[in-house]
């Protein structure tokens, strides 16, 4: 009792003593423990809204500005509407945060780090093929499900067991194409312009020459060109032109196909034009003249003027949204929100798990299950991440993409 006593009055005097030093100290004392209060219930408030909302972190990277902007403003609206109407139907909540990549390579893999800080636990991104690989092999290390919507290279997929894709492979766009071609009888004679520093471009090209010739097409011209080298392709033009090319296959980006049928149309060239999804975005080119694309086909897995009901409700939806018509880029995107979706539903994933538990449950529900979406009946992938789903083709009439049977 004694010992107790004299720590008793040691403090009390300590007290004093302080509080005589100055006449703030107690105050300042205790508005430093009312901060510490506040800040402390701040954490508190934020952690307990975060637990509250059980929402599963999904991030999007894609180029929100730059060259390739009409692909990833797509792809971001596409996967903002799916997470909106999910989550309105109450149950498992999704949470997406999109970040620009400017089609940049190293920029993506920044998005992707600045979304893994964030707390991502599945990926739904990149956009385009070049960043795609190289934050795929980020998120293979890391162990993150990743699906991308439009990056088609075979190799993108060959970088791990967690990486998909919800589009055809590069090989796959090539073989369609020669095949429609060929079936349909567009021409014998081909011309074929294609980017050989592009991924994209220079896979599909490789695939469509083999089978164009197992087809018994003729290829009267390879014109390439490179990422460094692309403001002028009245080169490639021409000697397309001179070869008698009756039709001319572009593996290519829109912004360069804009670029050749302006050039195409000032020196009175008018083959036919047949490309892949990276042709899509084409009529929303900014000073572009729309009417040279009339007639030019593509190969798309989805038409927004087709009269299915699915289609047409996320037609409505998307144009109340975000006034204008989709693409075959935002259609990818709301089939890969949506199938993740799925997939978290069969495999009872919840928010607390962490991100490389839900990349084993993901991996399992997408080899074993089937996918009803805007780009696909009955889609099934297999081991490697690759999708399959029937290829169909559309060609812009009245400024619009026409169906082709």
């Amino acid at each position: 009792m004694k010992k107790l006593l004299c720590v008793l009055m040691a403090s009390a005097m300590a007290v004093s003593m302080l509080a005589g030093c100055g006449g703030s100290s107690s105050s300042s004392s205790s508005a430093a423990t009312k901060a510490a209060e506040t800040t402390a219930a701040a954490a508190a408030g934020t952690e307990a809204k975060k637990a509250s909302s059980g929402a599963i972190k999904i991030g999007g990277i894609g180029p929100l500005t730059g060259a390739a902007s009409v692909y990833g403003t797509a792809v971001k609206n596409g996967e903002e509407l799916a997470v909106k109407e999910i989550n309105a139907k109450g149950g498992t909540q999704l949470e997406l945060k999109f970040e620009d990549d400017e089609h940049d390579a190293e920029k993506s893999v920044n998005a992707y780090n600045s979304l893994k800080d964030w707390g991502m636990q599945i990926l739904a991104g990149p956009v385009t093929t070049t960043p795609t690989l190289a934050v795929a092999a980020e998120a293979a290390k890391d162990n993150i499900f990743e699906l991308t919507p439009s990056a088609s290279a075979q190799a993108v997929i060959e970088t791990g067991d967690n990486v998909f894709q919800i589009c055809f492979t590069d090989p796959n766009q090539g073989v369609a194409s020669a095949d429609f071609i060929a079936a349909k009888k567009l021409a014998s004679k081909i011309g074929v312009i294609y980017d050989s520093s592009d991924a994209y471009s220079s896979g599909i090209f490789a695939k469509f020459k083999a089978e164009a010739e197992s087809k018994g097409l003729s290829l009267v011209a390879a014109e390439s060109f490179t990422g460094d080298n692309k403001t002028d392709l009245s080169t490639q033009v021409t000697k397309c032109k001179d070869a008698g090319a009756e039709l001319v296959f572009l593996p290519i980006y829109y912004t360069e196909a804009t670029q050749i049928l302006t050039y195409a149309n000032k020196n009175g060239y008018a083959p036919k034009f047949f490309g892949c999804d990276g042709l899509d975005g084409i009529l929303d080119v900014e000073g572009f003249d729309t009417k040279l694309a009339e007639g030019v086909m593509l190969l798309t897995p989805f038409a927004a003027d087709s009269t299915d009901a699915k289609t047409q409700s996320f037609v409505k939806a998307y144009e109340a949204a975000y006034s204008g018509k989709p693409n075959q880029f935002a259609a990818d995107a709301y089939d890969v929100i949506y199938s993740i979706y799925q997939a978290i539903e069969s495999g009872k994933v919840t928010s607390d798990m962490k991100a490389a538990d839900i990349t084993k449950i993901m991996e399992e529900q997408f080899t074993t299950m089937k996918f009803d979406g805007l780009t696909g009946t009955g889609m099934t992938w297999d081991k490697s991440g690759a999708v399959s789903k029937e290829p169909k083709a559309v060609e812009i009439k009245n400024g619009s993409y026409a169906a082709m049977d």
